[in-house]
C-alpha cells in the first residue's frame, strides 16, 4: 500500500472524529499515525494553524511532502511544516525552507476543548510543547480537579497543570527541571487566565518529590549533588506522574522499565488519603499488566492500598495494533 492511499484511509477513518474536535474546538490532534497506519516512524499532526509532517526512521523526499501536502490542506487549509528526525536522538535535521520557516518559527496559540496552549514548531527543544496522545490525560484531570490541589510532577509545558486549573483546582504546582519549558507553562496559563492557581517549580524531580514526600534527599554514589530548591512536606488530593523512559541525574535514575517503583514510591507518599494519583509508563515492551500489579504491590507495601482505578485510553487519532497502546495511564485512588 502506497504512502498516498495509507493516509487517504487514515484521513477517511477520523471523519467523525474530526468533526468532533471541531464542535468541541480541538485544534490540536493527529491525522496519520504512520506506524500503525502503513508508514513506519511518519507522523503527521495539526498544531493549531499548521499541519506538521515529522519522519523518525527515513527522511521524506521534496516530492514526498509534494503529493502528501495537498491530502493535508484539503481536510484543513493551513501551511505544511516538514521535520526529518531520522538523525541521531531524533533530532531535527532539516534546515528551514524558504516557504515554511516561518511558519515552522513563529509562536501562535492552539486548542484542545477550549483550552489554549501556546505552540511553536521549531524552538530550542525537539519535540512539539503539547504531547497529543496526552489528550485523556488532560480531559480526566481537569473532570477531576474542582476544589483540589494538584501536584504535576515532570510537567514539560504544564499541559496537565493548566487543564487542572482550568478545572477549578485550588492550586496547583508544576514541577519541571527545564526552565524552557516552564516559561511555556506560564504562558498556558496566562492565556486560560488561571496564572493565580498555579506555581511552577524549576527542580530536578528527585529532591523535589523527596522533599514533597518527607524524606531525605539523596544523590548517586559518587556524584556532587548541585543546588536545589527547598521545598516543605506536602500532600496533595491529585497526583500526575508522566516521567521520561530513561534518565540520569546527579539524584537518582529514571527508568521506566527496571524501576518504575524508585518514583512510585515518593509520589504516592505526596499523595493524600482518598486522593488519586495518576502513572504513565510510555515504553511499549513493558506489560500493562505486570506494570499495574507492581503499582499496586507498591502502595500495599507503603501500609496503604487502593481502592479503585480507571484505565485512560488514547483517543481514536492514536491507533494501536491490538488495542494495548505503547503509552499506558491508570488512574489509582489511595486509602
Amino acid at each position: 500500500m502506497t504512502l498516498l492511499v495509507s493516509l487517504t484511509l487514515a484521513i477517511q477513518s477520523r471523519r467523525e472524529f474530526l468533526l468532533l474536535a471541531a464542535q468541541q474546538n480541538t485544534t490540536c490532534y493527529r491525522l496519520f499515525h504512520g506506524t500503525v497506519e502503513g508508514a513506519q516512524g511518519l507522523n503527521i499532526d495539526r498544531y493549531g494553524d499548521t499541519w506538521l509532517i515529522q519522519s523518525f526512521h527515513q527522511p521524506l523526499s521534496a516530492t514526498q511532502i509534494s503529493q502528501i501536502s495537498p491530502l493535508l490542506t484539503e481536510v484543513c487549509d493551513l501551511p505544511v511544516v516538514y521535520h526529518d528526525r531520522s538523525h541521531t536522538n531524533s533530532r531535527i535535521q532539516n534546515p528551514d525552507h524558504q516557504h515554511d520557516d516561518i511558519n515552522a518559527s513563529k509562536t501562535s496559540v492552539m486548542y484542545e476543548n477550549g483550552i489554549a496552549f501556546t505552540s511553536k514548531l521549531r524552538h530550542e527543544g525537539q519535540d512539539p510543547l503539547l504531547f497529543l496522545d496526552m489528550r485523556i490525560g488532560r480531559e480526566y484531570v481537569r473532570q477531576h480537579s474542582q476544589n483540589k490541589t494538584v501536584l504535576n510532577l515532570f510537567s514539560y509545558t504544564c499541559g496537565i497543570g493548566t487543564a487542572a486549573a482550568v478545572g477549578g483546582a485550588s492550586k496547583v504546582t508544576n514541577v519541571d527541571f527545564s526552565s524552557f519549558a516552564l516559561d511555556a507553562g506560564r504562558k498556558n496559563a496566562q492565556l486560560n487566565h488561571v496564572e493565580s492557581q498555579c506555581e511552577f517549580i524549576q527542580s530536578d524531580a528527585f529532591p523535589a518529590l523527596r522533599q514533597l514526600a518527607g524524606l531525605k534527599v539523596g544523590g548517586r554514589r559518587n556524584q556532587r549533588m548541585p543546588k536545589y530548591p527547598k521545598l516543605s512536606a506536602t500532600q496533595y488530593d491529585l497526583v500526575f506522574l508522566d516521567p521520561p523512559r530513561y534518565a540520569k541525574s546527579p539524584f537518582g535514575i529514571v527508568d521506566l522499565i527496571s524501576d518504575y517503583q524508585g518514583l512510585f514510591k515518593p509520589a504516592l507518599l505526596t499523595t493524600k488519603v482518598g486522593g488519586t494519583i495518576v502513572c504513565c509508563n510510555n515504553v511499549a515492551k513493558v506489560d500493562k499488566q505486570i506494570w499495574f500489579e507492581q503499582l499496586v504491590r507498591c502502595v500495599e507495601k507503603q501500609g496503604r492500598s487502593v481502592s479503585q482505578h480507571q484505565w485512560l485510553n488514547c483517543h481514536q487519532d492514536f491507533p494501536s495494533f491490538d488495542g494495548n497502546h505503547p503509552l499506558k495511564i491508570v488512574a489509582l485512588t489511595l486509602d
